[in-house]
């Protein structure tokens, strides 16, 4: 090991590096002086970052992975220890999305999303642990956004994987109480302005957006940095996130139905769009940047004011549940 790797602190792993809050976290960790095992299929993207972390004052190299493949998992971990020694962090991070009705999405596509998003962070952990324990010590970082707690209609595969990677996490702090230096951290951001939604599998035949408010991917980061510096179980991220997932745990029936009026009322006027399967199967070459340019300079006031909106409903909620209002029961 050279002089400069030796200045720097931590072996971290991020999945899913080539763009939007991947690379944001890539930047953040940099900066820390951390050495950074970079992954994601697109390797001229990756190639882009890591030349980006090493100006930031980090160490980096890519790792072309598809996070469908268990051999292509195993390798990426193999290569994290040859280049740092060790794994001090994981970060679960790649994650897929496919848009429509759920008639209207291919099989292949569905399967493909949970093969991504939960069965590529099953994978992972699998992969990771051996060397964790041998170590006796690590960090696996799950981001799973507020979709594991919020249903999300017309995102049923996308749910389905984002509901089973917060119970696979659970389970598996459960399994690991015995080593109390390895830790498990879920994250559970809200949405975020990356381009995630212009990488989206689109079955809705119209134009999808983010609905606000959008957070900066810079938060999600600056988060990951506070974890890898004290971890803990869990951190959520926006007000929204907080928001929604107490309205959904106080009334299922009532979130779903409004979410499901406004995601039809949305696609009624919304712009067409053909029919197409996004990243789902595929890497695509657009959409490379952290940000998604959801985030128009008037914008910021306008998420303000929509956070607002979802505190005073998540607000009436709470405020009609503790009163006992009739009929609340069946909300």
């Amino acid at each position: 090991m050279n002089n400069q790797q030796e200045k720097l602190t931590k072996t971290i792993v991020i999945t899913g590096a080539s763009s939007g809050v991947g690379k944001a976290m890539a930047w953040e960790l940099a900066q820390a002086k951390n050495r950074l095992v970079l992954a994601a299929r697109r390797e001229e993207a990756l190639a882009e970052v890591v030349s980006e972390c090493k100006q930031l004052g980090g160490l980096a190299i890519a790792i072309r992975t598809d996070m469908r493949s268990v051999e292509g998992i195993r390798q990426l971990a193999a290569k994290a220890v040859e280049f740092g020694d060790a794994i001090d962090v994981w970060i679960n991070n790649a994650g897929v999305l496919a848009a429509g009705a759920l008639e209207e999405i291919p099989a292949d596509v569905n399967e493909d999303v949970i093969r991504t998003n939960l069965m590529g962070y099953i994978h992972s952990a699998h992969a990771v642990l051996p060397y964790f324990k041998e170590q006796g010590y690590g960090l696996l970082i799950n981001n799973i956004s507020i979709g594991g707690w919020f249903p999300t209609p017309y995102g049923a595969a996308y749910t389905a994987s984002k509901f089973g990677i917060r119970g696979f996490s659970e389970s598996l702090k459960g399994e690991l109480t015995a080593f109390p230096d390895i830790h498990i951290c879920d994250l559970y951001p809200g949405f975020l302005d990356t381009p995630g939604i212009q990488h989206a599998a689109n079955y809705t035949g119209k134009f999808l957006k983010p609905a606000p408010p959008v957070y900066d991917p810079e938060k999600v980061a600056k988060a990951v940095v506070s974890l890898v510096e004290c971890p803990r179980k869990r951190a959520t991220i926006g007000a929204a996130s907080i928001f929604l997932r107490l309205a959904y745990q106080l009334f299922p029936a009532l979130t779903r139905t409004i979410t499901s009026s406004v995601i039809r009322t949305y696609l009624k006027h919304a712009e067409p769009m053909p029919f197409n399967s996004g990243n789902i199967l595929n890497p695509v070459t657009y959409g490379i940047t952290v940000d998604g340019g959801w985030r128009k300079p008037l914008n910021s006031s306008m998420n303000k004011k929509a956070g607002f909106i979802a505190a005073g409903i998540a607000g009436f909620m709470v405020g009609a549940f503790l009163l006992g209002k009739k009929g609340v029961r069946n909300w």
